[in-house]
């Protein structure tokens, strides 16, 4: 009896967890964005959920939970119940940057998460302070290395998208025993300090800085990628100014909690795939020189692995320096 009574209650569980993922949402979804408001991560995440939230008829609540390279937020989700109710807004900082560059993590980037969608794959541009009398690549390298020790660069954190984005170049440039990093908690913190002269340069997600740039609070010297940028059409690419091996580039993506029902991880990635097609979330994000780009949880699963051990192996060739 005890046994039937057993097969019968793990019956019940079965048909009750259809169920429920088809009531899916009843209540605010919490969406954790480990960067601080107004970064590129965070623009991102506002602009596509504002759409979701019509799509699923329920609203999301963006937590913003900054600091040590998205490593703190990722961490939140990580431990979070697996019912959908707790989402991360990931990105190459929080799966590959963090992981590859950290000597303890307190999250597993693959096995702790489950992939939902892609928000999107954007490049990284150096900028320079405004009043910094430089125009180009080289020139920022030559005044760095006739002045040494007077230039500082920002980055979003240790660990942080653009802390790996700005490290590659200024090993590749030669540049580590002449310039200060300046980590800040977050990219618009970084961006912020650059614009007012705090730090000179910064390697950072387009994501946020089109506006800054467009208007002369910086000016931009390149940008990664394999190809240049529609919203900045003038900013030479990275291999443009001599530098063909560099490769940098940022994402973001929706992630859930491991032991999430998969009806509701492909419900969610189906809501993002429908919110990116909508005319006013593509103009403003392409505003911010952002393109999305949706993906199913399969191919986003494949994605993040690959970029895992790409970054891997370019941290591996470029000798940088591991944190505790």
């Amino acid at each position: 009896m005890k046994l039937r009574g057993t097969i019968m209650l793990l019956g019940l569980l079965a048909t009750a967890l259809p169920a429920a993922a088809q009531n899916y949402p009843d209540h605010p979804i919490k969406l954790v964005s480990p960067n601080p408001v107004g970064g590129a991560n965070d623009t991102v995440v506002r602009i596509i959920t504002s759409r979701m939230t019509a799509l699923l008829s329920a609203p999301f609540v963006i937590e913003n939970r900054g600091g040590a390279g998205g490593k703190i937020g990722a961490d939140v989700v990580a431990h979070a119940q697996p019912d959908g109710y707790t989402l991360l807004a990931g990105s190459v900082s929080t799966h590959s940057f963090a992981p590859v560059m950290s000597v303890k993590l307190s999250y597993d980037p693959i096995k702790d998460f489950v992939p939902i969608s892609l928000f999107s794959a954007i490049p990284n541009v150096l900028i320079v302070n405004a009043k910094l009398p430089v125009h180009s690549v080289k020139e920022l390298i030559d005044l760095a290395k006739s002045k040494p020790g007077t230039l500082n660069y920002a980055s979003g954190g240790i660990g942080s998208t653009s802390h790996f984005a700005v490290a590659m170049f200024v090993a590749m440039a030669k540049l580590g025993d002449v310039t200060v990093h300046v980590p800040y908690k977050g990219g618009s913190p970084a961006l912020t300090a650059t614009m007012a002269g705090e730090t000179q340069f910064y390697f950072g997600p387009i994501a946020g800085m089109v506006p800054y740039i467009q208007s002369g609070s910086v000016r931009p010297l390149a940008i990664s990628g394999d190809k240049r940028s529609p919203s900045l059409p003038d900013v030479p690419t990275m291999a443009e100014v001599g530098f063909p091996q560099y490769k940098s580039v940022g994402w973001f993506g929706l992630f859930a909690p491991a032991g999430t029902d998969p009806a509701i991880v492909n419900k969610l990635s189906a809501a993002v795939a429908e919110a990116i097609k909508d005319p006013q979330v593509t103009n403003a994000l392409q505003l911010q020189g952002i393109e999305a780009s949706a993906s199913s949880p399969a191919d986003f699963a494949k994605f993040v692995s690959d970029q895992l051990e790409l970054h891997r192996e370019l941290a591996k060739d470029m000798h940088l320096e591991l944190i505790p």
